[in-house]
């Protein structure tokens, strides 16, 4: 395979697609919890804002600026997010990690539409990037559940 078709491989209409219409794009009003993360390899971040009833998000908000690969990871989580416990979350963001790093499996449901970011095992530079969203709520949960 040359570059070009690894490249054309890399940002399948898929992820174009999922990049393009990532939910829940708009910072919370009055968010329970924010963090921001940032790739410094690439200089991509991610804020996330949530609000958490009985034990799962009841709302989320993210503002996103990073490349189209950590736009797609944002939107498979957003699509997925709410409803979701910490837990879930962090497991999701471990089994994508695991997957980009080790050759693991595609995540398991509800992030299941990670699949798409296979291709992107390859390219070691992008995986920060991917990982923004998850490492970005999985904190900010974190923390309301320390302040518990």
């Amino acid at each position: 395979m040359t570059d070009a078709s690894d490249m054309v491989k890399l940002y399948s209409n898929r992820i174009l697609a999922l990049a393009a219409d990532i939910p829940h794009a708009d910072r919370l009003a009055s968010p329970q919890a924010s963090e921001m993360k940032r790739s410094p390899l690439c200089g991509s971040t991610v804020t996330v804002d949530v609000c958490v009833k009985d034990g799962v998000v009841s709302d989320f908000g993210q503002d996103v600026k990073a490349c189209a690969l950590g736009q797609a990871s944002a939107s498979v989580l957003g699509g997925a997010v709410l409803g979701q416990s910490l837990d879930t979350i962090r497991t999701g963001r471990d089994q994508l990690a695991a997957m980009l790093k080790s050759d693991g499996p595609v995540p398991d449901a509800p992030f299941d539409g990670l699949e798409v970011l296979q291709p992107a095992k390859a390219y070691k530079n992008r995986h920060a990037s991917i990982l923004l969203a998850f490492d970005a709520t999985v904190a900010a949960l974190e923390s309301l559940s320390q302040a518990a």
